[in-house]
């Protein structure tokens, strides 16, 4: 039998008692009683009167003890909580413009459902403390306040994204996460022994498995958890991070690129609807910024020739330390360079082919270049999103798996979408995490997952 207990926003009671509450929806019940079933966050005093925080999960809320308005025997047992008890509460709730949460609860009795033992007190004080000893803690570290905020947006972006396609005429399709074989070969893989002394991979993208159902179906999306093998230390790289990936059939490049704007402006949309006041201030994010993404006006569109003579000017002019050589891919000073000089994600297209995967179509106008898009966010916060048109002739096809050196007889079904009504599709993905780093403002990607996975860190 399950233990999971699930804590409705309100319950029906009986008259004489209050009814169950979230601090997010305290407001809802502004001069009423009503309890709170929560942990003890933080715990003030002066000398008569008791500022106990409690927590839980949806917000913080501050309450008032005064000694002479309560039992004895309610003001000495939050009086000697400890912190991170679990307790329930029941209070008047009155409106406090000064209060974070725009609310106190004015105290009036309190059950302790376990209280954390004074000589083995909960490890995350009230004070700085180094960040290895906090991802060490991280099962508990994501119980303060900040931490759970980013939980919280981190949520809403992924039903916001998932909510974008599923409104918009796509259908989710799930590809394996075991694959025979890498999309752009198997150097970040991590390799796992399979049956009969065969190899598999995690996958590190669902991309080619959705082309499949995107000719099948026509709009398709895939959301779930991928993985990458390269040994990257920095703060915006994880071994293990959720995608999302959509593909459609009949779509180009700049169909591509107006619907990754629409995405993004959703989910902007949304996480400023959920999220503006508390939490995002909390967070320490700048609301004005999302603001500007949403803003009238489209988001600003570079092809490379044009990032790169940007870059070579701000090489000339002294604000960037190394020249970019024409014909490599963008490092992360030059993303962040050129993403500063806009308020919303810039989208840089039509990269050299030589420096993209095999998969990517060439553009008519010039084959040298690939129909590809890399939407750069603002805030140095770098590659957000990363697309293209896909290559939709069987012999070019063949000729670039080759040409990469992979195994032609892995891909020869990936090569059959070609054989059986080819047509021109696109599509991209986006790495939430790096999203969730973005919108919240965050210097790493490790903040924005539950338990982040990295070069030196899988525990626990």
């Amino acid at each position: 039998m399950s233990s999971e207990v699930t804590i409705p926003v309100v319950e029906a009671v009986s008259a004489n008692e209050a009814p169950v509450s979230t601090i997010a929806t305290i407001g809802q019940h502004e001069g009423q009683r009503v309890t709170l079933r929560g942990w003890l966050y933080n715990l003030r005093s002066s000398g008569k009167l008791l500022f106990p925080t409690f927590r839980d999960g949806s917000g913080t809320i501050q309450g008032i003890v005064p000694k002479a308005a309560v039992p004895e025997i309610v003001f000495e047992t939050l009086k000697g909580l400890t912190l991170e008890s679990s307790v329930v509460v029941t209070g008047k709730v009155r409106a406090d413009s000064r209060a974070p949460s725009g609310y106190e609860l004015d105290v009036e009795d309190v059950t302790v459902t376990q209280r954390v033992d004074d000589a083995n007190p909960f490890p995350i004080q009230l004070k700085e403390a180094g960040v290895e000893f906090l991802m060490e803690h991280r099962h508990l570290w994501v119980r303060t306040p900040r931490q759970s905020a980013i939980l919280r947006v981190r949520a809403t972006i992924m039903r916001a994204a998932a909510e974008y396609f599923d409104t918009n005429g796509y259908t989710r399709t799930d590809p394996p996460i075991l694959t025979p074989n890498a999309c752009e070969g198997t150097s970040e893989l991590f390799e796992m022994d399979y049956f009969d002394d065969e190899k598999a991979y995690l996958t590190q993208s669902g991309q080619l498995y959705i082309e499949a159902t995107a000719l099948a179906l026509g709009k398709v999306y895939s959301f779930g958890p991928t993985f990458r093998a390269e040994k990257s230390k920095t703060r915006r790289h994880l071994t293990e991070f959720w995608m999302i990936e959509p593909e459609v059939a009949y779509m180009d490049l700049e169909g591509l690129m107006e619907m990754a704007e629409g995405f993004l402006r959703h989910i902007v949309t949304k996480v400023l609807e959920t999220h503006r006041g508390a939490d995002l201030k909390l967070i320490g994010k700048d609301e004005a910024k999302l603001e500007a993404i949403i803003a009238e006006g489209a988001f600003p569109k570079l092809t490379y020739d044009e990032a790169h003579a940007m870059l070579k000017d701000a090489y000339a002019a002294g604000k960037i330390e190394k020249p970019h050589e024409y014909g490599d891919d963008f490092g992360s000073p030059d993303e962040t360079y050129i993403s500063s000089q806009y308020d919303k994600p810039v989208m840089v297209h039509r990269y050299p082919a030589a420096v993209k995967a095999f998969y990517m179509q060439p553009d008519p106008k010039d084959p040298a270049k690939a129909l590809c898009v890399d939407v750069l966010a603002p805030e140095g916060y770098g590659e957000i999103i990363g697309g293209s048109q896909r290559v939709d002739s069987y012999d070019l096809l063949k000729k670039r798996i080759e040409a990469h050196g992979l195994p032609l007889a892995a891909f020869q079904w990936y090569l059959d979408l070609r054989k059986y009504g080819s047509v021109p599709h696109s599509g991209f993905g986006m790495g939430i995490e790096r999203c969730v780093a973005w919108l919240c403002g965050l210097e790493h990607v490790r903040e924005t997952i539950p338990f982040a996975r990295t070069l030196n860190r899988i525990y626990p």
